[in-house]
């Protein structure tokens, strides 16, 4: 049986409170676009008159998705390469 080190531990410990975080931004994100949406009368991204502000959230937004799920690719692997406890 092989024990996880503090350092591996912190780390993981680390990488879930990052996660958490990201998830957290991009739930501010998702109502920060449905606001400007609203306040702009105009949902649709494909609009010339869609708001520019809206459309740069969308861009963070999906750059967030894109880094959570990295993120969470790599505990995912670290935890395959850490035998379990029988």
């Amino acid at each position: 049986m092989q024990s996880t080190s503090r350092f591996e531990a912190s780390a993981s410990l680390q990488l879930h409170a990052l996660i958490s975080d990201l998830r957290w931004r991009l739930q501010m994100l998702e109502r920060d676009i449905a606001d400007e949406e609203r306040n702009a009368r105009n949902d649709d991204p494909g609009s010339p008159t869609y708001s520019m502000l809206a459309l740069t959230l969308r861009a963070r937004r999906d750059n967030l998705r894109t880094s959570i799920a990295m993120l969470e690719g790599r505990v995912e692997r670290t935890a395959a390469q850490v035998p379990q406890a029988a």
